[in-house]
């Protein structure tokens, strides 16, 4: 009896079977090609290298032709090629070599464990200044933050205009993405940075590559910096009516309710003057209350008593 957890995970140094002649000795029934375009200023390299990109697309019977004219690079199979998915990595390579990915790299795609990903990244940010800024926070001071990704993805990346082209493992072409696009999501790289360092410990234990990582990840909650100030006086609504305001009262009003406009002349001067003098007298009580503070003795601590000596 075989343990069912044995057949479900993936032994330790494993690598799928290369896809030899044997598997598909008729070869392939229709030719099949690929184009595309490249800018002006890589005409001169391509030129340079192109016997390279023959000779490396030679050995999976693959045809590649540069038109400098109409500046394009096509590939197209022919009567030997026996491995189908040949001309999808042929495409893939005259793809990079368009995005300024170096041949050294770009030939790499060849290989059956290397994929490549390119991610579009000009149309994730309006404003075109803020587009700049993020995508020089991709690459980081002296390209220290793009290295750092690269180091723990096992991935080489390219930021080329508004693309970014990746080259390695499925597994960091995953992370690659995510990170970039968070980038452009205004989300600082250090922040997955850190999480894959991590992953990257985790990984090596036998015993935890089985249970859930999350009680080690970091979790990064999002700050708002900018927050709206409240007033000091918040001013409340007040219940709408439909009958209009009360009409305030006139002075001949408030007269004739404290029946001051029945007064005469003379009695209404008194009046006045009496009520001036009180107000008089008070501020008088007040200012000789604060000059008769300064002789006012203050009060006295008590005197603690004295230790005896022994």
């Amino acid at each position: 009896a075989v343990d069912e957890s044995e057949l479900l995970t993936v032994p330790d140094g494993w690598k799928e079977p290369a896809f030899t002649r044997e598997d598909n000795p008729k070869g392939l029934l229709e030719e099949s090609s690929f184009a595309t375009l490249f800018p002006k200023y890589r005409e001169a390299y391509l030129k340079e290298c192109w016997p390279l990109v023959q000779k490396a697309l030679g050995e999976h019977y693959v045809n590649g032709a540069l038109d400098l004219i109409e500046g394009s690079m096509t590939v197209t199979t022919t009567k030997k090629t026996f491995d189908p998915y040949a001309i999808i990595r042929a495409r893939d390579l005259i793809k990079l070599l368009a995005r300024s990915v170096p041949f050294e790299q770009a030939v790499r795609i060849l290989q059956d464990d290397v994929a490549c990903d390119i991610i579009k990244i000009g149309s994730l940010v309006r404003k075109r200044e803020t587009f700049i800024k993020r995508r020089a926070r991709l690459l980081g001071p002296k390209g220290s933050t793009l290295k750092a990704l690269e180091l723990l993805t096992n991935c080489y990346i390219m930021v080329q205009g508004n693309t970014v082209s990746a080259l390695g493992p499925f597994n960091g072409l995953k992370e690659v993405r995510k990170v970039v696009l968070d980038t452009m999501k205004n989300i600082h790289p250090i922040y997955n940075i850190k999480t894959l360092m991590i992953k990257r410990e985790l990984a090596k234990d036998p015993e935890l590559r089985t249970q859930s990582w999350e009680r080690f990840l970091p979790k990064f909650k999002r700050k708002n910096l900018k927050k709206r100030k409240e007033p000091k006086k918040k001013s409340t609504k007040k219940e709408y009516t439909p009958f209009p305001p009360l009409q305030p009262e006139s002075q001949i009003d408030k007269e004739l309710a404290s029946g001051e406009y029945f007064l005469k002349e003379r009695q209404k001067k008194r009046k006045q003057m009496e009520e001036i003098k009180a107000k008089q007298a008070d501020a008088i009580k007040k200012r000789q209350e604060e000059r008769n503070k300064a002789f006012i003795p203050p009060k006295e601590k008590p005197v603690g008593k004295t230790k005896k000596g022994n």
